[in-house]
């Protein structure tokens, strides 16, 4: 019964030892594969000017949303103006003939 047991515990020892020796190598290949990959000059110059072209259509961007803000401002201003007037009629003007004004 003892011989079982020693047996069993040492088998989980020896697979927990291999699990870890496993993992060491697979991290050091990763790194070692890692390292080798680092990128060209060529291509860190490119990486700056794509962020730099990503920084100005940010500042695009943002540029439009402020004009966005003040059509709307302007646009709630008119609809307030209008609303408020109440010299003019509200229906239409009937004593102009009906029908099309278009040309066709």
């Amino acid at each position: 019964m003892d011989r079982d047991i020693l047996e069993t515990v040492l088998g989980f020892v020896a697979g927990i030892v291999g699990m870890g020796c496993l993992t060491g190598v697979l991290v050091t290949w990763i790194k070692y594969r890692a390292a080798k990959r680092l990128p060209a000059p060529d291509l860190l110059h490119r990486l700056e000017e794509i962020a730099d072209r990503v920084n100005r259509i940010e500042t695009s961007i943002d540029a439009v949303a402020l004009e966005v803000e003040r059509i709307s401002e302007g646009q709630r201003f008119t609809t307030r103006l209008l609303a408020d007037r109440t010299d003019v009629p509200v229906h239409a003007d009937k004593s102009r003939p009906s029908g099309s004004t278009t040309p066709h």
